[in-house]
């Protein structure tokens, strides 16, 4: 019996020598293709991938880029539901979602409207400065759309350099229309002002009034580009500031609105269950509607009064 013991604890050493060894190769391994790496990239770990909390991070921004923030309210309600046993805060959420994509979508075309402001304000820039090269004003308008929409600002859109897509941007459909105006003589004044028709673009009537100017009475077309550009700088960086003066009102607005959310956090954590007496009780059923009603009013009507604000 003890030579088969000495022989299980033999074995066993062997085991766990015949382990380690293993082990020591395979970091050793490891460390040296990670050392190769290094010295191969000047520094820069190739092939070992980001780490998965970033990857993780990676994957949720993709996957509220493609849902939109008004499914988050779905999946809150969700959570609601499940602490406070009811089906209601999952049906609410649900009643919300059309309105929260109502406010997502004008805040995409606000910035769209925003980005198509800018743009024209630059192409403005670049007609004038091809134009004081020596260039006719038509061949000047061909060089500058075709700068301005040209390969450079194919992935503008998606790699957040602030520059939206061409189809986003610009003259988008009316760009052939334009072109072919500004080419061969055609009605340039009657393109711009078409394309001046999208939402943002509206400088464009500046410039078709600019080129009308320019052709038929022979003033500087330069000059008038220079005002123009002036004039809509200003008008955006009026925009801007009023924007930056109404921002406080609208983090208060949030922040009132918020405040019920606050409650019931802290009602919660003093162990009074608020949720259970919003969804299960009579008392707390009514308290919810009409407090929900209010605050749908009082959001609305502070909405309405910073967008008249803005407005005027």
């Amino acid at each position: 019996m003890i030579g088969m013991g000495e022989m299980s604890v033999g074995s066993t050493g062997v085991a766990v020598g015949c382990l380690g060894m293993a082990v020591w190769l395979w970091g050793g391994r490891r460390s040296g293709v990670r050392r190769a790496q290094v010295l191969l990239t000047d520094g820069g770990a190739v092939g070992l991938g980001p780490p998965p909390w970033r990857r993780l991070a990676g994957e949720l921004r993709r996957v509220r880029g493609r849902l939109g923030f008004e499914w988050w309210a779905v999946a809150a309600g969700l959570v609601l539901a499940v602490l406070g046993a009811s089906v209601l805060p999952v049906v609410a959420a649900a009643a919300g979602v059309p309105l929260l994509r109502r406010v997502r979508l004008a805040r995409e075309e606000r910035r769209v409207r925003e980005r198509r402001a800018a743009e024209v304000i630059a192409l403005c820039a670049l007609v004038a400065g091809e134009v004081r090269a020596g260039r006719q004003p038509g061949e000047a308008l061909v060089r500058a759309v075709r700068d301005f929409e040209g390969p450079g600002r194919a992935g503008a859109g998606s790699g957040g350099s602030g520059l939206a897509a061409p189809e986003a941007g610009g003259f988008g459909e009316t760009q052939a229309s334009v072109l072919a105006a500004a080419r061969f003589g055609g009605d340039v004044p009657g393109a711009l002002a078409a394309a001046a028709r999208r939402p943002g673009a509206e400088g464009l009537l500046g410039l078709a009034a600019c080129w009308r100017v320019a052709v038929d009475q022979g003033a500087g077309l330069a000059a008038g580009l220079d005002r123009l550009e002036g004039a809509l700088r200003a008008e955006r960086d009026q925009r801007a500031d009023l924007r930056a003066q109404l921002a406080g009102a609208r983090s208060t607005v949030w922040m009132l609105a918020a405040l019920p959310v606050l409650g019931l956090g802290l009602g919660a954590a003093l162990g009074a269950d608020p949720l259970h007496v919003l969804l299960h009780t009579g008392s707390g059923l009514g308290c919810l509607l009409v407090g929900g009603l209010l605050e749908g009013v009082g959001m609305w009507w502070a909405t309405r009064i910073v967008r008249g604000a803005e407005a005027a």
